[in-house]
């Protein structure tokens, strides 16, 4: 169902799902020295990818890693100029990259064959995507438009933004499955507490009241419901957002939210964690049939809610992709009412591996390429929400189809 694929500067998957074709590719440039060598490489190699899989012109979503914060204006004006009208929807994250260029970037393309695929282009901040009677919107690069300069105010103004864009789409806050939200200095603090417990404390008080996925979240689901998230530092003193969002009348499609049974669900964090504990699910899984499909998360190297693992990477990197393992795996499944639609760290399709510190780096690719083999992954330099968490993965999994 997964074909991994590797070459010089990229790695990619290939997925098929009901006569469409998913590409994930993560690019690192092979040459040039200044931003727009890179970045022009970079994309010159997924777009040769995604020609040879039939999906030119069909990417949808992309992050671009960049060095430094301040290239930011630059590096959309080269990407801009690149695409032309086939603009996807994209995040710039300012989050160094390990192997030390100034960009690398991930992608993803759907395809299919005649009518299988509509793309709508809404501008570089949303894309939304319809096949098999589902749309998939996309939204990058929300920013707070307030000039307060609270985490809190700016959290909740950025959230109200995203709620704006997808309402201009007709999809409604409840229908996001997943969202990332980057933050500067995220264990820095915020007067008398934490930058992400403020954040924490700002998502806690703007989600208060909204029921997420109702209409696909199965009847006999108990816990609270929130979308797959990751919450991780990057270069510049803000927060940046972006999310999914799903649509669908079909009535076979459902959402169920995941918890790990290695671990405490966050949103039941004690209150040494914050004064509002993180809203979020460990993962989302969306099944139609026999097949599912995994948002994971970011996760760390904690079990219950204890830390793990303090100054050793190697071991935090494996406890991390333990907790992934289990979250995805057929017991959790069975347990959770989905029978026959669990999965392995060999069925990912694609990672992010945010590392705390540069030099931890050859040491948590190891490791993952032990137990992740060749698959698209982003690394970068990024602060994880404890201070003690050396590293955070995140990625998206699928099960094999049932009979």
């Amino acid at each position: 169902m997964i074909r991994r694929e590797s070459n010089q500067g990229i790695g990619y998957s290939v997925v098929e799902l009901n006569g469409v074709r998913h590409i994930f590719a993560a690019a690192v440039p092979r040459r040039g020295t200044s931003l727009r060598e890179q970045t022009r490489d970079a994309l010159t190699t997924i777009e040769r990818v995604m020609q040879a899989e039939g999906t030119r012109d069909s990417i949808v979503s992309q992050s671009v890693f960049i060095a430094d914060g301040g290239l930011i204006g630059e590096c959309r004006q080269i990407i801009r100029e690149f695409y032309g009208e086939h603009l996807p929807a994209t995040s710039y994250i300012p989050q160094h990259p390990c192997q030390g260029n100034l960009v690398a970037i991930e992608a993803m393309g759907v395809g299919g064959g005649p009518g299988k695929v509509e793309i709508e282009r809404h501008g570089e901040q949303l894309v939304v995507a319809r096949h098999g009677g589902v749309a998939w919107t996309h939204v990058s690069q929300i920013v707070p438009k307030t000039d307060k300069p609270g985490i809190y105010d700016r959290t909740l103004d950025g959230l109200q933004h995203m709620r704006e864009m997808l309402s201009g789409v007709n999809v409604c806050f409840d229908q996001i499955i997943r969202t990332w939200l980057y933050l500067g200095d995220i264990v820095g603090p915020e007067g008398e507490t934490q930058r992400y417990m403020e954040l924490n404390r700002a998502r806690a008080d703007f989600y208060e009241g909204i029921r997420f996925l109702t209409k696909h979240v199965p009847a006999g689901v108990r816990e609270p419901v929130y979308p797959a998230s990751t919450g991780i530092g990057t270069d510049i003193r803000d927060v940046i957002m972006s999310c999914l969002a799903l649509a669908t009348k079909r009535d076979d499609v459902i959402a169920r939210p995941l918890e790990n049974p290695l671990q405490t669900s966050a949103f039941d964090y004690m209150a040494a964690y914050g004064p509002k504990s993180p809203k979020f699910s460990r993962a989302m899984a969306l099944t139609a049939g026999g097949c599912a499909t995994f948002f994971i998360s970011g996760t760390a190297s904690i079990t219950q809610q204890e830390s793990q693992h303090i100054e050793d990477v190697e071991a935090q990197t494996n406890q991390t992709l333990d907790n992934i393992a289990a979250l995805i795996s057929e017991s959790n499944l069975t347990q959770n009412g989905l029978p026959g639609r669990g999965a392995t760290l060999r069925d990912m399709a694609l990672a992010r591996v945010y590392i705390k510190r540069q030099s931890d780096y050859v040491k948590t690719r190891r490791v993952c390429e032990e137990r992740l083999g060749e698959l698209p992954i982003i690394y970068a330099i990024a602060d994880v929400c404890r201070p003690e968490l050396l590293v955070e993965i995140e990625g998206i999994a699928f099960s094999h189809c049932g009979a």
